[in-house]
């Protein structure tokens, strides 16, 4: 049983000095015991207490990072078996496989896929993040060049797969800035990819033997060894046994603080499908929901990728927190300082369905989002969180006014009740004008407007 955040509270240094990244020790103390953060962010820490909760304050799943800048990927660091009971919080990366001894032709395809497959949705850029590279010869300088062609190609973070160690020695230092990670240490190359992985600081994924127990032998020695980051793969490839196994290792991390099963899991859908792609899509949504940190598919196809990246979105979205749009102002269709200016909420519904009719009535126009916390413009209304007030003095600041000649602002037809006040907000230059109640009658009344 792990202790509480007053518990663990009493053992810090109370300077309050923030350097651990959160104002005060009792905050540090509750994400501690919330397995949210690592006792060794506090740099005032005593021995004794380091001691104390070394083991007890350390995050069930342990976090990690692979690979490195707009692509890293993080895993790990969950709390919760089920996202209604709070929410889950890193995402799993999503791995296209190239291997040594494919064409040219067939890498190339790949990796203009995985640049193409790129949506923009509710203000978030949905994408594959990662390339698998299988050494499939043992000869390190061709693995080298092609790792090199994916980096230099994609910028996607990077898994190393060979059963050599000397190809991953090599590569892990060509590439250790890139923070790949390595795949996989095995009873036989434990203690050199051990070594590895701790002189190239980059993550070790390790692979058992088909079940848990010698999954956990891996991680042991390992942990025994000083390797910190790791990655299970169980090394089982039919998918029903896989599914329990997740499972379980999410139960024995969570609810019984397993030590040696608390790292983030490695699932090879392209490995388990025998090379149909959509049984791989059917293994990679399992395993988006129960619970991988890392999938790897052999290859990405926008019918196949698309809906699996909407179902890590929805199963990674905070459940008690509204999707949202960013507030600012958003200039549709080119306007000028003569085009119409609306105002709206930041529900991200709200937000997509507005632009998108502004965008087809292909009328240049401002749309001035507010931040109502996420809430609609009914629920906002209500709340009062969309008012007068609130809209007057968001319109105001937000630096609209410098944009535009003409002084007429359209509000949303459920909010007429708003007008009198936020005239009154924004003075006798400003004029106030009601807009359609459904969205789907804006076009039309832009274009009344423009004429």
């Amino acid at each position: 049983m792990g202790l509480t955040g007053i518990q663990i509270f009493k053992l810090l240094p109370k300077t309050n000095c923030g350097e651990c990244g959160v104002p005060t020790c009792l905050a540090f103390a509750m994400n501690l015991a919330a397995g949210k953060a690592e006792l060794d962010k506090c740099p005032y820490v005593s021995e004794e207490a380091k001691e104390k909760l070394a083991t007890e304050s350390a995050p069930p799943i342990r976090p990690l990072t692979i690979g490195s800048g707009d692509y890293a990927v993080k895993v790990g660091g969950e709390t919760v078996l089920f996202r209604h009971e709070k929410t889950f919080v890193n995402p799993p990366g999503l791995a296209v496989q190239v291997k040594t001894d494919e064409d040219e032709a067939s890498v190339a395809g790949k990796i203009e896929r995985f640049k193409m497959a790129q949506y923009d949705r509710v203000g978030l850029k949905l994408r594959a993040e990662m390339f698998a590279i299988k050494d499939t010869s043992g000869d390190s300088a061709k693995f080298n060049a092609l790792a090199k062609t994916v980096s230099d190609q994609t910028g996607a973070s990077m898994i190393f797969m060979s059963d050599s160690v000397d190809v991953l020695t090599a590569a892990a230092d060509a590439f250790k800035e890139k923070k790949p990670l390595l795949y996989a240490a095995t009873p036989e190359s434990a203690e050199a990819l051990g070594n590895l992985a701790k002189a190239a600081a980059c993550p070790l994924a390790v692979k058992g033997d088909g079940s848990l127990e010698g999954t956990v032998a891996l991680t042991e020695k390992l942990s025994g060894a000083g390797v910190k980051d790791m990655v299970i793969d169980t090394g089982t490839r039919n998918l029903k046994t896989a599914f329990e196994e997740q499972i379980m290792i999410r139960r024995a991390a969570l609810k019984d603080r397993y030590r040696p099963l608390g790292f983030p899991t490695l699932i090879m859908a392209s490995e388990m499908a025998d090379g149909d792609l959509m049984e791989e899509a059917v293994i990679a949504a399992t395993f988006i929901a129960k619970y991988g940190s890392v999938i790897v598919m052999s290859d990405i196809q926008p019918h196949v990728l698309f809906p699996l990246l909407l179902e890590r979105l929805n199963i990674y979205t905070d459940p008690q927190r509204p999707m949202t749009a960013e507030q600012g102002i958003y200039p549709i269709n080119n306007p000028d300082e003569n085009s119409p200016v609306l105002v709206t909420c930041n529900f991200s519904l709200t937000y997509f369905i507005v632009s998108g009719e502004i965008e087809s009535s292909r009328v240049p126009t401002w749309l001035c989002v507010q931040d109502t916390e996420g809430l609609s413009v009914m629920t906002a209304w209500a709340a009062g969180k969309f008012s007068g007030e609130s809209v007057g003095t968001f319109i105001n600041k937000c630096g609209i006014k410098d944009k535009v000649k003409g002084k007429n602002l359209i509000i949303p037809g459920y909010a007429a009740g708003i007008s009198g006040e936020l005239e009154e907000e924004l003075g006798a230059d400003w004029s106030i004008t009601v807009g359609p109640r459904e969205a789907s009658q804006i076009p039309k009344f832009l274009k009344t407007i423009k004429a």
